[in-house]
């Protein structure tokens, strides 16, 4: 039991000077930091205009749409990448799964077109 201690306590140390230096490091501004507002700090930023309305209002569902294709194809190079670089070792039976998954999005793609969701308006 004695020696499972002893391979552990480095790890423990390291979770304890972590977290000090988090709390560090979170209360250091709050103790430091002058808190002096003036108008410039308060006015408009790079908006250019005062912020109007409740920030939790509803958007349009089109963000959600372009949100959601956004995710769909950056997910496609996320499975583009390792499928390039380990092409050599997959052969062929690789290749063309991926040629699958290629052409079933190029078909959702389509249909995404056909449909006007890619039309802002």
């Amino acid at each position: 039991m004695s020696s499972v201690v002893v391979a552990y306590f480095p790890i423990l140390i390291f979770m304890v000077i972590a977290v000090a230096l988090a709390v560090v490091m979170v209360a250091m501004p709050l103790i430091v930091a002058p808190k002096k507002p003036d108008a410039e700090k308060l006015g408009a930023y790079e908006c250019g205009f005062e912020a109007f309305g409740d920030a939790r209002g509803k958007f349009d569902v089109r963000f959600y749409l372009v949100a959601i294709l956004f995710i769909i194809f950056d997910l496609e190079v996320a499975f583009l990448f390792p499928w390039a670089v380990s092409l050599s070792g997959i052969g062929l039976f690789g290749f063309w799964s991926m040629m699958v998954f290629l052409g079933l999005l190029t078909i959702g793609f389509i249909y995404e077109w056909k449909k006007g969701a890619l039309e802002w308006e």
